[in-house]
């Protein structure tokens, strides 16, 4: 008498009644969140996925788990590792690509609302998050990895935003892919000399050429371009004007955030020490001396009326309850604002790096968007192609949505649209305005222009952890009070 295998159904049924119960619990749990995740996706093909957590929990067709026979006590010791790596770097995956993700402050731009080396949980839920872009990444970095991409190109998915809570709203923080990071220098990726800046300044070809100073020209996806965070104070819609540094949007002056900060030059009836600096709350590196005596303290009196020439003068960051401070402890002899006495530092500079039309218009930091205001592109708004229009909306029309070989032709006076002529444009996506509570140290879209919808990530609902860079570890490095706070006062 011969033994005969088993046939399919039997081996099937086999299998399914050794399955406890505990197992077809958990695997119903599993099923349940991977089918809600596949309905909110609305991508119905990913449901075939549902066969392998089946196989997974229940049949076991797929030896995933062989190790766990095997007779190398070595074996079993390292592949028990790697089971639990590689099923927490998925859970990772998920997490941070649809709930939400930490984030570092780099720098001042919003301060005193958030601090530099304040860390950050960045909530994309709230807008919906997005489809990731580049699906394959090495987890847990953004896009290096020991000095070499950590993406692939291909393959990639275009922009697709899952449904959320709500849309961004004026006066939310916005963590958001720099929109002028498209294309980035190597070198320099990680400083405020974005590539746009670098060509302005050296010229393309210098750029291009010299890879010892600028290293490689490198494309970047959206959703692996740098990360930057700002206030969101225009929307889709709405026209932005500034006047002597108030916002107006759509003709109503907007109330300036709590914390916002303004550089200031001020005299002070005695130097100020390094506990006077850290009790207003001044980082060191915002802060600059005129020292009494010096030419620059003399060229700069004028700006400081009738405090005398020998006290001590500085230029910082201040907020209006710091400023406050000074004068009600006698400090303050006087102040003047950075928008009044920036030409005598910067000259002509400043303006010239102003989107959109630089050196070419009469647009400041402090004054902006001319007589009517700066229209915000929206979803299906249609705009006339004009000379002007164009300098304003060309990055949105050709780099934003992919219309690359649209041109102004100056023979003909008119926009060439995939190879048409074209007298108007209506947009593809919504578009966000984003400054700094650190208004004069701030690079913002009063530098590079309109963040697109498709490069919002998420808003900042907690901070984590908070270290101070200028203090050592017992002399207050980390900020407890700020741990478990809400990073976003103002929208409470």
């Amino acid at each position: 008498m011969t033994d005969t295998k088993p046939g399919f159904a039997d081996d099937f049924r086999r299998r399914i009644k050794e399955i406890k119960t505990t197992r077809w619990l958990r695997f119903g749990l599993v099923s349940v969140i991977f089918l809600l995740w596949v309905v909110w996706m609305r991508t119905w093909w990913l449901a075939v996925f549902e066969l392998l957590l089946f196989d997974i929990y229940i049949t076991g067709y797929i030896p995933f788990t062989w190790w766990k026979k095997s007779k190398s006590k070595t074996t079993r010791s390292i592949m028990s590792w790697v089971d639990a790596i590689v099923y927490a770097l998925v859970l990772v995956y998920f997490v941070f690509s649809f709930v939400g993700q930490n984030y570092q402050i780099p720098s001042s731009s919003l301060e005193k609302t958030l601090l530099t080396g304040d860390y950050l949980w960045v909530n994309k839920f709230v807008y919906g998050p997005r489809v990731p872009m580049t699906p394959v990444h090495f987890p847990l970095v953004h896009n290096s990895f020991m000095g070499h991409k950590s993406y692939l190109d291909k393959p990639s998915v275009k922009y697709r935003r899952l449904k959320g809570l709500r849309n961004v709203e004026e006066g939310d923080i916005v963590v958001f892919n720099f929109p002028a990071g498209d294309t980035v220098a190597s070198r320099y990726e990680e400083t405020p000399q974005y590539y746009d800046l670098l060509v302005k300044q050296y010229g393309r070809e210098a750029v291009h050429a010299d890879k010892a100073q600028f290293g490689e020209i490198i494309y970047r996806p959206v959703d692996r371009r740098q990360n930057f965070v700002k206030r969101s104070v225009a929307l889709p819609g709405q026209r932005l004007k500034i006047v002597n540094d108030t916002l107006y949007i759509d003709g109503e002056a907007r109330p300036f955030p709590e914390h916002v900060q303004f550089n200031y030059l001020f005299a002070t009836s005695s130097p100020l020490t390094d506990d006077d600096i850290r009790e207003l709350g001044i980082a060191q590196s915002d802060l600059s001396m005129f020292e009494p005596g010096s030419a620059s303290r003399a060229n700069i009196q004028p700006f400081l009326g009738t405090a005398p020439a020998s006290s001590p003068a500085y230029l910082a960051p201040l907020t209006a309850d710091m400023l406050e401070k000074m004068k009600h402890n006698g400090r303050l002899l006087a102040s003047a604002k950075f928008n009044h006495v920036a030409p005598y530092f910067y000259g002509n500079a400043l303006n010239s790096m102003v989107f959109p039309f630089g050196e070419d218009g009469d647009w400041t930091l402090s004054d902006y968007g001319g007589a009517d205001g700066l229209l915000m592109p929206a979803k299906g708004t249609t705009i006339e192609l004009t000379p002007e229009n164009w300098t304003i909306y060309q990055r949105c029309i050709r780099n934003y949505e992919g219309h690359s070989d649209a041109y102004f032709d100056n023979a003909t006076g008119k926009v060439m649209l995939d190879g048409k002529p074209a007298d108007t444009y209506t947009f593809g996506m919504d578009y966000y305005w984003m400054m700094g509570d650190n208004r004069d140290n701030s690079q913002d879209s009063r530098f590079w222009g309109f963040v697109p919808e498709d490069h919002i990530i998420g808003t900042p609902m907690i901070i984590l952890a908070s270290f101070d860079r200028e203090r050592g570890l017992f002399d207050g490095k980390i900020r407890f009070d700020r741990i478990l706070r809400c990073p976003n006062p103002d929208k409470r």
